[in-house]
Parts: C-alpha cells; structure tokens; sequence
C-alpha cells in the first residue's frame, strides 16, 4: 500500500492556501503545489511540467493522487461553492503522451474505484460532493469569451485548465488519479454581466477555507500514508 499524493491547485494560493497544505501534510499526504510552491514563481496553467511534478511523486512510493481544481460552472445550477468529482473529460487541447512508443496509445480518464473511495470519505465528513460530471479542459491562460461557454456548455458541466493533462500524465505513470473541483466562479456569460476576476479571487479565498476543513477530515479515511 503506497501513499497518497495531493495535488494543489490556484485555490489554494495566497490566504489560506498554506493551512490548506499544512491539513494535507500533518496526514502524511505528499504535497504538490501544480502552480509553484510559496516563494516560487506563478506557473501558468499552459506552462505546468505535469511530468515533473507527479514522477518524483511514483519514485517516492505514491499511488494514488488526490487533485483539488479550480473550475468555472457551465451551469447556473452549479453555483459558486459547488463541490464536483468529475467522471470524465473533455481535452482536445490537452499536451501529448509522456511516452513516445506503443505505450503512448492508452486510454485515459479518473480512477473508478479511487473516485469511489474519495466520495465515500468526503461524504462521511458531512459534505458531499457531485457524483459525476464533465471536466472540460482549455488551454487558458485568458478566461473563454461567452460564445465559447455557450458551445462547451453543451458538452460539460465545468471548465478548468489543468485537470485532464494531470489526469493523463498520472495514469501513464501508474497513479490512480481522482479531482475534486471547486466552483470558484460561474464561467463568462453564465452569471449577470461580465465574468468580474477580482470576485473571483473574493470567492476562492472563501472556498479555501471549505477545503482545508474539508481534507482534515478526510484525508484519515483515505489511508495518507498507507491504506
């Protein structure tokens, strides 16, 4: 049985992400922080390593991957401060294989029974989050115009910029992989007027607060460091 890894992403940066950090660490969960650790440089979301970032996390004995998102709701009905473990995805735009033989051609997606296991945990801790959905991956680093939330719409439930290329990265290096995604804020053109990013930032310091109560809670059901 191996350890589990939690992947941070820009919700949990500036206030509060380092008690988000320090919930996943007092567990023994190893820590990845997608867009640089304190101190070091904003990574864009287009610009990530993900191969850097989850092969030390293999030869350090993990086997699975906890990965926290930020996402913009494609639906009114998924309001801000939603909670969503995604069942699949869209990523047209996602980075090629890690691989460049026949191991390159593998089918991707979030771990079924991981996914399970984490519902099940976060559920038992009082909050549940949406079984199921689709992830829509764009490339960013600009948020998507109105007509293009429209057209995704159609097809996805949030839209991110990360979580399918990790997705992808950790299966290939043999890490069950599941995300929980946080709705930081309605996608361009969902919500009244223009998409307001200073709002944004409002509401992702209060979800911050959600999630570090949140894996507290969980992360002694998931086995951190051994299960």
């Amino acid at each position: 049985m191996g350890r589990l890894a939690v992947i941070l992403g820009s919700n949990a940066l500036g206030a509060g992400g380092g008690e988000i950090a320090a919930a996943a660490a007092e567990h023994g969960a190893a820590i990845v922080q997608r867009h640089g650790g304190p101190g070091a440089p904003y990574v864009l979301p287009h610009e990530i390593d993900h191969e850097a970032n989850l092969q030390p996390l293999a030869e350090q004995g993990c086997d699975r991957v906890l990965a926290i998102g930020s996402v913009g709701s494609l639906h009114r009905e998924l309001p801000v401060g939603s909670l969503i473990c995604p069942d699949d995805f869209i990523a047209l735009d996602a980075g090629p294989s890690i691989y460049d033989d026949a191991r390159a051609h593998a089918a991707p997606g979030f771990d079924r029974r991981w996914r399970g296991e984490v519902l099940a945990a976060w559920g038992a801790g009082g909050e549940s989050p949406r079984d199921g959905g689709v992830y829509w991956q764009a490339r960013g680093p600009r948020f998507e115009t109105p007509a293009e939330i429209r057209l995704i719409a159609a097809h996805a439930d949030v839209v991110g910029m990360t979580i399918a290329s990790e997705c992808v990265v950790a299966r290939e290096l043999g890490l069950e992989y599941a995300a929980l995604c946080v709705v930081d804020n309605l996608a361009n053109g969902i919500g009244e007027g223009t998409l307001d990013v200073a709002g944004l930032e409002d509401d992702r310091i209060a979800n911050a607060a959600r999630l570090r109560d949140g894996l507290a809670a969980v992360l002694p059901q998931l086995g951190a460091v051994g299960r």
